[in-house]
């Protein structure tokens, strides 16, 4: 007679499933030490949604042909380049722009946006750049497109079109941002950071924005600015990393809470993830995005830079 498996040694069970569960409650407890956990959805989440009218996956890069066949279904479409940035690679804060951006995704103020793409620090950059224009139902989808192929997800090879809306968005939020000149005031401040969350080759200047580096480019960093690579912050398979470990990450480069941080990066996209993290999964409450950053800082030839 065969044995149920509660009869069955461990010996007999299937590993990797019990591995598998293991590490997903681990993942839910580890997520709800976050001081903010409600604004990160997980795959199962959207899995469980991917019919919802009122549910938009965005899935953000430089190109659509980098996952080819491999989109979430029912994903729209932005361009880094084109959709985000303007042609000196700034963040592109016009409302008009984003109002169109928005209305072509077929997204209304009551729509559930989940924000992902390729790269790590992707859905928390669109999370701050909806935040900055009001809109409140965005979230970020841990772990990104990487967790949700590595668990064989269904994929799509079309991404989607919706019916347009008229979405009127509000002036770009001051709270979320802080300007060059405030950045200029706070060096050698103790009660505030400049975080450079560049890697190690742009913080020392041996990458510059351009390779060559282009007009009045320099390379280098802010005077006094601490370096912490955004991608520390993140766990192999593209989530972020506990509470807890990213509480001791912070510590050991002195970035504390009780500090004004100004993350920086080369136009604001990875500072944007850092504000994110800082902001929502820390619940730092002084915390601004910097995201002139480098691009602008490093052609000013007024200012001082270290390398």
């Amino acid at each position: 007679m065969a044995k149920s498996v509660l009869d069955r040694g461990l010996g007999e069970v299937d590993r990797p499933l019990l591995i598998l569960a293991k590490r997903t409650v681990e993942r839910k407890k580890s997520m709800s030490s976050y001081a903010h956990p409600e604004v990160l959805v997980d795959t199962q989440w959207l899995m469980d949604r991917l019919d919802d009218p009122n549910v938009r996956a965005i899935e953000v890069d430089m190109n659509p042909e980098i996952y080819q066949n491999a989109h979430i279904p029912g994903a729209v479409y932005w361009n880094i380049l084109t959709d985000l940035l303007l042609p000196d690679l700034r963040m592109n804060l016009d409302p008009t722009n984003m109002g169109k951006l928005l209305s072509r995704s077929g997204i209304t103020s009551e729509t559930t946006a989940i924000a992902y793409g390729s790269y790590p620090g992707t859905g928390a950059l669109i999370f701050w750049l909806l935040k900055t224009f009001g809109h409140d139902r965005v979230y970020v989808l841990n772990g990104g497109h990487q967790k949700w192929v590595a668990e064989g997800r269904p994929l799509a090879a079309e991404l989607s079109d919706f019916a347009p809306t008229e979405y009127q968005v509000k002036p770009p939020d001051a709270n979320l941002r802080v300007l060059q000149p405030e950045v200029l005031a706070s060096l050698n401040r103790p009660d505030s950071v400049l975080l450079d969350v560049r890697t190690a080759e742009e913080y020392r200047g041996e990458i510059f924005m351009m390779n060559p580096p282009v007009g009045e480019e320099r390379g280098g960093h802010i005077p006094g600015a601490v370096h912490l690579q955004h991608t520390l912050t993140l766990n192999e398979d593209g989530t972020f990393k506990s509470a807890a470990e990213l509480q001791t990450l912070f510590a050991s480069r002195g970035v504390t809470p009780d500090k004004e941080v100004f993350p920086y990066c080369a136009i604001g996209g990875r500072s944007a993830y850092m504000w994110f993290v800082l902001k929502y999964l820390l619940g730092y409450p002084k915390v601004r995005n910097y995201d002139g950053s480098w691009n602008e800082w490093g052609r000013l030839p007024e200012v001082a830079i270290e390398q």
